[in-house]
């Protein structure tokens, strides 16, 4: 951490002149796209929407696509490698498997898609409180890889039975109703995810104008504390919502 005087932010939370987590507070995972093949004949992940995440998408290995919803229409978008896709908070996403597609992740907001920052598209009767969503939603940790797939599967699929009925229906009402049910489930966690916010993204950012303020001044006493950091995945083979991820600690 660079040295110099603390600086506060709406919480509390101290920010100082250097951040120990990937640039700009980002998160990086490693992705491989579940090869199952779903209730449409589409072999691929689970439907789902950030609240107030953007992703990104570097395409490895393979092909397949996105398929993705908004208020602007329905689209598939094609990876191959060397893609490189993006898309903002409110987009409703799809990944679709179609030979060996594996992708590297960049997430916004390190921390906050862990904290619970994406909502599958499950029909309307599962959204109604944090608990019935919970119920259907879970993958228990401590249970065997076959039943963590099952859970894994069975999610997948109830998440595409209402991503259909919102692909089908006619007019913006329905998607807009998804928005709102999904931002009640995660009103409660709010104050959590402000928190690791200002503790990732918004440490980052502000580190930046710190070393500006710094170097308008001649300062440059943050160069000395320069690190090098590398790390190896902390888990492989994670049931995610897309597929089997590899996950780093430090993000």
């Amino acid at each position: 951490m660079g040295a110099g005087g603390d600086r506060q932010i709406s919480g509390g939370a101290p920010v100082v002149s250097g951040f120990p987590g990937l640039p700009g507070g980002v998160a990086v995972s490693r992705l491989s796209v579940y090869d199952w093949p779903a209730p449409d004949g589409v072999c691929g992940g689970t439907p789902h929407m950030h609240l107030t995440c953007s992703e990104g998408y570097v395409v490895i290995g393979g092909h397949g696509a996105v398929q993705t919803l908004t208020a602007s229409g329905y689209e598939v978008t094609p990876l191959a490698v060397g893609t490189v896709a993006w898309f903002t908070p409110g987009t409703v996403h799809r990944l679709v498997h179609e030979d060996g597609l594996r992708i590297t992740v960049l997430m916004q907001n390190s921390g906050l898609p862990e904290a619970g920052d994406a909502v599958l598209t499950l029909p309307p009767r599962y959204l109604t409180d944090p608990e019935t969503y919970a119920a259907v939603t879970t993958i228990p940790a401590d249970a065997s890889e076959a039943e963590q797939e099952r859970v894994a599967r069975a999610r997948r699929d109830l998440a595409l039975e209402g991503y259909r009925a919102l692909r089908d229906a006619e007019g913006p009402e329905a998607l807009a109703a998804f928005h709102r049910a999904a931002a009640a489930l995660v009103r409660p966690r709010l104050a959590e995810w402000r928190e690791r916010w200002e503790r990732g993204a918004l440490a980052a950012a502000t580190a930046t104008g710190e070393q500006l303020d710094r170097l308008e001044r001649g300062d440059v006493s943050h160069l000395a504390d320069a690190v090098v950091r590398a790390e190896q995945p902390s888990a492989y083979g994670k049931f995610g919502m897309c597929g089997r991820l590899d996950v780093y600690q430090g993000t």
